[in-house]
């Protein structure tokens, strides 16, 4: 079976930043620190590490949203994504799914098909965010860009994305950082336009985005936290991220 992994990043809490930055969401425009978690909805990311959680207490200490591992390359599924997905809709909390991408593996449209058939797909309903994309390091192999070129990259994530977006209505999110991106892509501006960002950074601010965003959506700032998983923020109110699920 496949292991649940997460790049490696300097571990530090989360501390107000000064800085100010504009973020749209459809028509709507906010312009406040980015980085003031008091001010953004709190979330996080589960995995099979996880197993089954306790999504009212979860709820009780300020998750909001969540994100939940569906599948990875086309052999693997989350156990326990049944009891994580259904569970945190159940206790309120607006839920989405990711998928963990092998791209050494198979196409970018067989892995999409394979995690839309298996948890990843969206709904209008106001509690379901929009399909992601895990695209990082290589975890199985000292191979960072799984022996791919960067055009290759690139197209390898465009084919997830056309897919995706054929079977579901939306764009995915593309969860990344600004090393890999630089790396493994060449820096590619291609994907930001219609992607929201989801930003891996632990640290005390955002920092550097990667090529062609101007803002992140969500930011995974902690790999451990007061919610189960890893630590995330919204850059937005609870108003817009009802609206981002939404569409």
């Amino acid at each position: 079976m496949a292991r649940d992994h997460r790049p490696s990043h300097r571990r530090a809490r989360l501390a107000v930043a000064t800085s100010v930055a504009a973020l749209t969401l459809g028509a709507a425009t906010l312009a406040e620190p980015p980085a003031q978690a008091a001010a953004k909805p709190r979330g996080h990311d589960v995995s099979s590490h996880q197993k089954k959680v306790n999504w009212a207490k979860a709820r009780k200490k300020g998750s909001r949203f969540v994100y939940v591992k569906a599948t990875e390359s086309t052999s693997y599924k989350n156990p326990y994504f049944t009891q994580q997905y259904n569970g945190a809709r159940r206790a309120g909390i607006i839920r989405g799914a990711y998928h963990f991408a092998l791209p050494n593996r198979s196409s970018g449209r067989a892995q999409a098909s394979y995690f839309v058939r298996n948890g990843g797909d969206w709904s209008r309903d106001g509690w379901t965010l929009p399909p992601a994309l895990d695209i990082e390091y290589n975890p199985y192999s000292k191979a960072k860009c799984y022996g791919m070129s960067k055009a290759g990259m690139v197209s390898w994530i465009k084919s997830f994305s056309a897919e995706t977006r054929r079977r579901t209505g939306r764009y995915p999110v593309i969860y990344t950082n600004a090393r890999w991106w630089r790396l493994c892509t060449g820096n590619s501006r291609a994907l930001a336009a219609k992607h929201p960002l989801w930003l891996a950074h632990y640290s005390r601010s955002a920092g550097p985005l990667p090529a062609g965003w101007s803002f992140y959506t969500f930011w995974q700032y902690d790999n451990g936290g007061r919610l189960p998983g890893d630590q995330n923020l919204f850059n937005g109110s609870m108003t817009q991220l009802r609206r981002f699920a939404k569409g």
